[in-house]
């Protein structure tokens, strides 16, 4: 790469990271600002207004609140100790809480109520610019099958392309992939032994039951999740172009339409693949449909990963046409909220293959956040991307579990039933627990979440483990 190209894509990495630093850091201090305001204005006194955890890199203290940015980009916090015990998170308080004047318990649901709140809030607020803005949206997330791995459990059970799938498991889809309505997602949540499918076949409806396979993984990798080997029907459109990509060098644009690939006449992705996968490391010689116009377009194919030679090496297009869809700000927050209660359904439920180990921490949603920044579609995508974020920012938040919102409201209510604080040993004991937990689950969580820069690609059909 000669010199001016790579301080440009220097220049372009540490200007995406910039972007992500400030939209999660946005998040953060919102849900922040709704304990901050509130607990100044029901009088409790309030020591510390912190973005992120750890060793201060920056503070100052303006009419006797620490403002500070953490050094561990892990969250926030504002420190009350009228509120509860939180040294273990938040550092030593300055104030003895004993010496603090007592707070009563609807002040205490109040505060920590208000975080959650902020965050629900600024979830519909982005909401409704998607609304207005709108939302890019893949032409291949149909539910009609384009691809069925040959000797996979899905060709095996009888799912061929063309087929219309209706539901899973029992439960009605209407994408392939994507949010808790998805293919994808019904076939990871089934838990039995057969996965059933309703689909639609020459204008008929026919079940059919699958087998499943699960990939062999290290374990330093996330928990392998179950898979049919099926995709959804893709035309060769171009949805996106990922910059400084192969692609992006050969010149795909988006919304590119790809008619013939070395003479082959190319009417679907799934015709195209065989080709790539022929070609491997070669030049390959397309026709795209441009404008109304046929363009000659030659892409110079990367070799293939010896760990996957059975992938197709990421070249930096992302498949299917872009359009644009207005979903209300109601349509959005609530479908979040459905999909996070599913996501915890699944982690409680015995028979689930979703474990703890597919959640994601602080550095897997800004890693997402970079991955988002990096298409054509940055902004549009990284704003809806934060309604989720930011509704799941909330509801996680009022779980019951001490350290989190939920917990505080919790103990506040049994504070108002006993009609008496809660002993503050025994409160000093739980928090601290709790908070031992809560910090070991996001080293656990930080743990996949850092693996999955290391994870490329997947291994051959050959090597998985057939489970029915």
């Amino acid at each position: 790469m000669a010199p001016p190209a790579m301080v440009l894509q220097i220049l372009k990495f540490l200007f995406i990271c910039l972007e992500v630093v400030l939209l999660f850091n946005l998040l953060i201090l919102v849900h922040e600002l709704g304990h901050f305001l509130a607990a100044r204005w029901r009088g409790l006194v309030v020591e510390k207004f912190a973005i992120w955890f750890g060793k201060p890199i920056w503070k100052k203290t303006i009419n006797g609140v620490e403002y500070r940015l953490g050094s561990i980009p892990a969250g926030g916090f504002v420190a009350i100790p009228q509120l509860a015990p939180m040294e273990a998170l938040e550092g030593e308080t300055e104030n003895k809480r004993a010496s603090l004047p007592p707070v009563k318990p609807l002040d205490k649901i109040i505060v920590a109520a208000a975080g959650p709140a902020f965050s629900i809030g600024l979830a519909f607020l982005m909401a409704a610019i998607v609304w207005v803005v709108g939302k890019p949206e893949s032409e291949s997330n149909s539910t009609t099958i384009g691809y069925v791995a040959e000797g996979g459990p899905g060709a095996k059970a009888g799912l061929q392309v063309g087929d219309k799938i209706l539901s899973v498991d029992g439960h009605r889809v209407s994408r392939f992939m994507g949010g808790t309505d998805s293919v994808q997602w019904r076939i990871v949540r089934s838990e039995g032994k057969t996965i059933p499918f309703v689909v639609e076949r020459d204008g008929k409806d026919l079940t059919i039951d699958s087998g499943y396979v699960k990939q062999e993984r290290a374990g330093w990798q996330r928990p392998s999740l179950r898979q049919v080997q099926i995709g959804a029907e893709v035309p060769a459109g171009v949805g996106l172009v990922v910059r400084g990509s192969a692609a992006d060098k050969a010149g795909f644009k988006m919304n590119d339409l790809i008619t013939s690939a070395n003479g082959t006449a190319i009417t679907n992705l799934s015709e195209l693949a065989p080709i790539l996968n022929a070609n491997l490391g070669k030049p390959v010689n397309f026709v795209v449909q441009r404008d109304g116009k046929d363009v000659p377009i030659t892409l110079d194919l990367p070799a293939a990963d010896p760990k996957t030679p059975d992938a197709v090496p990421n070249f930096g297009i992302g498949w299917g046409r872009v359009f644009y869809t207005h979903p209300t700000p109601w349509q959005q927050v609530s479908d979040a909220a459905t999909s996070i209660f599913r996501m915890v359904g699944a982690l409680f439920s015995p028979g689930s293959d979703v474990k703890a180990a597919h959640f994601s921490g602080p550095v897997g949603i800004m890693r997402l956040y970079y991955q988002v920044f990096e298409t054509d579609y940055g902004w549009q995508l990284a704003i809806a991307l934060s309604v989720l974020i930011n509704v799941n920012l909330g509801l996680i938040n009022l779980l019951p579990f001490p350290v989190l919102d939920g917990g505080h409201i919790t103990l506040a209510i049994i504070e108002a039933i006993r009609r008496k604080p809660i002993n503050v040993k025994a409160l000093e004991l739980v928090q601290t627990a709790c908070a031992v937990l809560l910090i070991g689950f996001m080293l656990y969580v930080t743990f996949f979440d850092v693996s999955d820069f290391f994870s490329s690609g997947q291994k051959p059909a050959a090597a998985e483990k057939t489970e029915k």
